[in-house]
C-alpha cells in the first residue's frame, strides 16, 4: 500500500496505557553498559534499585509493552491509510523531551501520530516523521518522542520536497570532551531484551542477507551511549538536568566496538557525535542535548 499525502498526517495510533518499574529502568542502563564495575557507585545508582535514577534515554524504551486502552481515533470519511515497505526503512533520527524527569516507576499513556511526510522523489525515498506524546495519570504531560523513519522504497507519492526539521549543526572547533565507551560482542543481544527484537541484531543469517558481516548493535542502543556520555562528561551523572536529548544515525556499529564521543559545551546546549575510531566512521551526527 502506498503513501497517500495528506492524508498520512492525520494517522494516529489508539492510546496505548503501560507500566513499568525498577527492573525495566536497570534493563535499559544494563543494556548500554552501565555497571560493568560494581564498586563504581556513580552508574551502580543506574542499576541497584536504592535511590535508583533513569537514564533520560530510556523513554525510547520504557513503553514496549504498551496496549490499546481504546478505539483508534476516528479519520475523516475520505481518509486512505497510508503503508510505507517496512523492509525498507532505517531509522534516521531520535529526539526525547522530558517535560518532567522520568521516575524510577509509573503508569502512563502514550498516542502517537504521523507529524510529517517529505517526499525525496520516485526512487530516492521519503521521510517519515512521528510523534509520540506520553501522559501522566494526571493527563499532564511527561514526553514528547520525535522520530523519522527513511523509507527507502517510498519515495515519489507527491508530497512535500522540503520543510523536514534541519539537523543541528555541531560546532566546527575541536571536541571540548572526548569519552570511550566500549561495547561487549554480546550487548546487542542484551540490549534487545528491552523490546526491540529485530533478528538483525542477533541472528547472524538475517545480517548477513542485509548485507552485514554479523549482527550490528541497534541505533538506540548506541543512541543511549551518548546519553550516557553526556551524563559522565558534562552532568556529574545528573539526568534531571537533562531536558532533551537528539541525534542522526549516521552508520553501524558493531557489538564488540568502542565508540568515542566528542562533546562541545556551549552554555545549555551540549552538542556531540559519536565515532568508531578503529573503522575511522561517524556513527551518529548532529547531536544535541539541552540541560534544563
Amino acid at each position: 500500500m502506498p503513501i497517500f499525502y495528506p492524508d498520512i498526517l492525520n494517522q494516529k495510533t489508539p492510546a496505548r496505557t503501560f507500566t513499568y518499574g525498577d527492573k525495566d529502568v536497570m534493563l535499559y542502563a544494563l543494556g548500554v553498559g552501565m555497571g560493568r564495575d560494581p564498586m563504581n557507585e556513580t552508574e551502580l545508582a543506574f542499576v541497584y534499585e536504592k535511590n535508583l535514577k533513569v537514564i533520560p534515554t530510556a523513554a525510547t524504551v520504557l513503553a514496549a509493552g504498551a496496549k490499546a486502552t481504546g478505539p483508534a481515533p476516528e479519520m475523516p470519511a475520505d481518509h486512505r491509510p497510508s503503508q510505507i515497505n517496512f523492509l525498507m526503512v532505517v531509522h534516521g533520527e531520535q529526539k526525547v523531551e522530558l517535560h518532567k524527569p522520568l521516575t524510577a516507576g509509573g503508569t502512563y499513556t502514550a498516542q502517537s501520530r504521523t507529524a510529517g511526510a517529505f517526499d525525496k522523489g520516485e526512487g530516492k525515498g521519503a521521510v517519515i516523521i512521528n510523534e509520540t506524546i506520553w501522559t501522566d495519570e494526571k493527563g499532564e504531560k511527561v514526553a514528547t518522542l520525535t522520530g523519522s523513519t527513511f523509507a527507502r522504497g517510498d519515495g515519489g507519492f507527491g508530497g512535500p520536497s522540503e520543510g523536514a526539521p534541519e539537523p543541528h549543526v555541531v560546532p566546527t572547533r575541536a571536541p571540548d570532551i572526548s569519552v570511550d565507551f566500549d561495547t561487549l560482542p554480546d550487548q546487542a543481544l542484551l540490549y534487545r531484551l528491552n523490546g526491540d527484537r529485530n533478528p538483525l541484531h542477533s541472528d547472524p543469517d538475517i545480517a548477513k542477507r542485509a548485507g552485514f558481516d554479523r549482527p550490528i548493535l541497534h541505533g538506540l542502543c548506541t543512541y543511549g551511549i551518548t546519553c550516557r556520555a553526556v551524563l559522565q562528561a558534562i552532568t556529574d551523572f545528573d539526568p534531571d538536568q537533562i531536558y532533551s536529548h537528539q541525534a542522526r544515525f549516521s552508520a553501524p556499529v558493531f557489538p564488540g566496538d568502542t565508540i568515542t564521543v566528542d562533546l562541545w559545551k556551549d552554555g545549555k546546549n551540549i552538542s556531540f557525535e559519536a565515532r568508531v575510531k578503529a573503522r575511522n566512521v561517524t556513527v551518529i551526527k548532529n547531536g544535541l542535548t539541552v540541560l534544563r
